[in-house]
């Protein structure tokens, strides 16, 4: 079953509720006023109401860069385990290692059981999956060093930083969702700092069918349920269900091509663009647990949870795929 929530844990939300609140009486400028979206409601929440739970509406995407520059970027202490993402891209160019980059809205956001919940916020970046924190030769983690993150949100840019993250505070286009149309059908997502030229601008167009797609969306399990570290030891358990009732039919996994832009950790100070990037446009509901031992995740396999079809009275899972409960 999900790993439970420590006291400390809990106490640390409330007070950063609390006094996130009592910061932002009387403010009114545009950030802070409701911020209304067109996610899809939290399925979780009465399922798990000991855990925190939420939906996460995002553009996952790869950029191909060399091993070489890989290495360069990621801190020498941890190892590319690149057979473990050759299981999963046996086509994947020779050299090459795959970036993600997650451009996301997360939403309704709730610890049901103790009546808390938090409000939306935006947030993107690149992440480097596949990496041997621990040594083993086996285990695979996510790097997400930095993100640009909503300004105005105290407890996301707090609860970032605490695991070490580089938070860039900013602002959003669209302001409340993962993206928006632009009159030629594609679709556009940009954060942007609010004190400097940092910013991630995101521009997809969708394709007809998954098999359009060079990546799997295998992959895309893969990498968004590995384990999440930044800086420090402790690291983010987001389990990212990808066959509920909330990713089929008009809700789809979406395959999409396009460009990103950025001036960003870890390429700031000068702006980039990749284009030809293939991806995926999809809404996960999420459990996460936070500020776990990293050590404690060795051996956890990254992949998608069950369906919420096959959630029992109880709320307890079985997870084929993992050999474990959710």
């Amino acid at each position: 079953m999900p790993f439970q929530l420590s006291p400390f844990y809990i106490i640390a939300v409330v007070l950063l509720v609390i006094s996130s609140a009592i910061l932002n009486q009387g403010k009114t400028t545009p950030e802070l006023e409701l911020c209304v979206s067109h996610a899809q409601p939290n399925p979780l929440a009465e399922l798990f109401p000991n855990n925190a739970t939420g939906v996460l509406n995002a553009t996952l995407a790869i950029i191909p860069i060399s091993l070489e520059t890989a290495r360069r970027l990621i801190p020498p202490q941890y190892g590319i385990l690149e057979r473990a993402y050759r299981a999963l891209l046996p086509d994947f160019p020779e050299g090459m290692y795959p970036v993600m980059v997650q451009a996301a809205h997360d939403h309704d956001i709730q610890f049901r059981a103790y009546g808390i919940t938090i409000d939306d916020f935006s947030r993107v970046g690149f992440e480097f999956p596949f990496l041997d924190l621990l040594g083993d030769g086996y285990s695979s983690f996510r790097w997400a060093p930095a993100q640009l993150l909503t300004a105005s949100h105290d407890i996301a840019v707090q609860g970032s930083r605490d695991y070490g993250t580089i938070v860039t505070p900013a602002e959003w286009d669209p302001p409340c969702d993962a993206y928006r149309a632009l009159p030629n059908g594609n679709t556009f997502f940009k954060g942007k700092s609010i004190s400097s030229s940092e910013f991630i601008e995101v521009e997809m167009s969708r394709l007809k069918d998954l098999s359009l797609n060079p990546y799997p969306l295998e992959l895309f399990k893969n990498i968004t349920n590995q384990p999440t570290f930044a800086s420090s030891s402790s690291c983010d358990n987001m389990i990212r269900w990808f066959n509920t009732t909330m990713s089929v039919g008009e809700f789809a996994p979406a395959p999409v091509l396009g460009r990103i832009r950025a001036n960003a950790f870890p390429y700031e100070g000068t702006e980039k663009e990749w284009t030809a990037v293939y991806g995926v446009q999809v809404a996960t509901p999420f459990i996460e647990n936070n500020y776990l031992d990293c050590r404690t995740m060795q051996g956890y396999v990254g992949t998608g949870g069950p369906g919420d079809s096959n959630i029992v009275e109880g709320g307890n899972i079985f997870n084929q795929h993992m050999g474990m409960e959710l």
